[in-house]
């Protein structure tokens, strides 16, 4: 099993590269971020984790800025967005960024992706709670286009350019085509499924509750694209690690389990890696 750490980064909390390097010598294998572009003050949304809304929220650091240092400052971690909120992001110009990353660090970029829960957020990006799946869709698909062809197009309804140059391609091949994994997080679902078997690699459920249940479906969403399902990946995000727990996900096939740190100071944060460093 290998370990990854989900974690708030704000301008007060640990840096990226500090936090990245630690992570690295402590034998964590990979270090993911969220992403919110601000928090209207409105909350008419209320959060799904409950309020008042953490201080984190309103303050995180643009997630692709703080990979960036990450990984500049670290040789083998993984960096993944978890998650990066594409209905809020113009796709053309996220491709560059992550493709940009992706030859930076050497292959080592991950990009989960969500559908966002806060609606008035959203909606100062022009996009609605009813359109925002098909939104993100669209998007990741035209950025894999931008990734692997020479000379990407795309037309939906959300997304459309003619025939362009887009470089640099990622370093990566996924599914044989330049690329990016692309992770989706989000609750069980046929919908969410469908979108995963689409155009994902795999998943990113929250704590990891019900995965067992959910995999005939997941299984059954591939087969129906003909997708074989021993491609997909799944990581379980913001778990709270137990030896029991390791022994349960391995014995569904699952390799990488990611646990959510504090949003707090360099103090507060290696509290708790010295926390896990018994399991690790």
């Amino acid at each position: 099993m290998r370990f990854g750490a989900n974690i708030f980064l704000t301008d007060l909390t640990v840096g990226p590269a500090e936090l990245a390097r630690e992570l690295e010598d402590r034998g964590f294998s990979s270090l993911w971020v969220p992403e919110h572009t601000h928090i209207p003050t409105s909350r008419r949304t209320p959060a799904p984790m409950g309020e008042p809304l953490a201080e984190e929220y309103k303050r995180c650091l643009d997630p692709f800025v703080a990979l960036t240092m990450a990984a500049a400052v670290t040789t083998d971690l993984v960096v993944g967005t978890g998650v990066a909120l594409l209905a809020e992001r113009e796709p053309i110009v996220t491709a560059k960024v992550a493709a940009s990353l992706d030859v930076c660090s050497g292959g080592r970029l991950r990009l989960g992706v969500g559908y966002g829960w806060n609606i008035e957020e959203l909606e100062d990006h022009g996009v609605s709670k009813h359109e925002r799946r098909d939104v993100v869709r669209e998007r990741v698909l035209a950025m894999q286009a931008l990734w692997s062809d020479d000379e990407a197009s795309f037309s939906g309804a959300h997304v459309s350019f003619p025939p362009s140059w887009a470089w640099p391609k990622p370093v990566q091949v996924v599914g044989g085509r330049t690329g990016v994994p692309v992770f989706v997080g989000g609750a069980a679902g046929p919908r969410l499924f469908e979108h995963i078997a689409g155009y994902a690699t795999g998943w990113l459920p929250h704590g990891g509750a019900g995965v067992a249940a959910a995999l005939p479906s997941l299984h059954a969403a591939f087969e129906r694209v003909d997708r074989d399902p021993a491609e997909l990946q799944i990581v379980p995000f913001g778990t709270v690690p137990t030896a029991e727990k390791v022994d349960y996900f391995a014995r569904l096939g699952i390799t990488e389990m990611v646990v959510q740190l504090p949003s707090a100071g360099r103090d507060g944060v290696w509290r708790r890696l010295d926390e896990l460093s018994v399991l690790l």
